[in-house]
């Protein structure tokens, strides 16, 4: 079952104008560690950044909330599974609302999908309630 669906699309250069604006200051507020070291090992990061971005925001809509009710741009960390496949770490506020919205006796899985083709970048969040066990 379906309990939530969010996206969001994002002009790249946008991200790129605030990296050059406020650099760390932004970088810091907004994406975890993993998410820093990432972006900063790529010779394109703010096209990195931009999707992790948008990440973020499909996410707090796929959650029903945005960005309010306890839920913190770095509650929602993409990160990469061993083969690559991008997902998402819910920490504090994120993860309640998560919990909160899980029927019992069900679990939640998530799935990301990013993708980008200059100057925009987009993702897609499904959150699917499964039977536990």
């Amino acid at each position: 079952m379906i309990i939530g669906i969010g996206s969001d699309l994002i002009d790249i250069t946008r991200i790129e104008r605030t990296l050059e604006r406020y650099g760390t200051r932004f970088t810091e507020r907004v994406f975890t560690p993993v998410e820093r070291a990432k972006a900063d090992r790529r010779a394109r990061r703010a096209d990195t950044y931009a999707k992790r971005y948008a990440a973020k925001e499909a996410m707090s809509k796929a959650l029903g909330t945005g960005f309010r009710s306890g839920v913190y741009w770095r509650d929602i960390g993409v990160v990469n599974e061993p083969s690559g496949r991008p997902t998402v770490a819910l920490t504090g506020g994120a993860r309640a609302r998560l919990e909160a919205i899980t029927p019992p006796g069900m679990v939640a899985r998530i799935d990301l999908t990013l993708t980008d083709e200059p100057p925009l970048a987009q993702a897609l969040v499904i959150i699917t309630a499964l039977p536990a066990g």
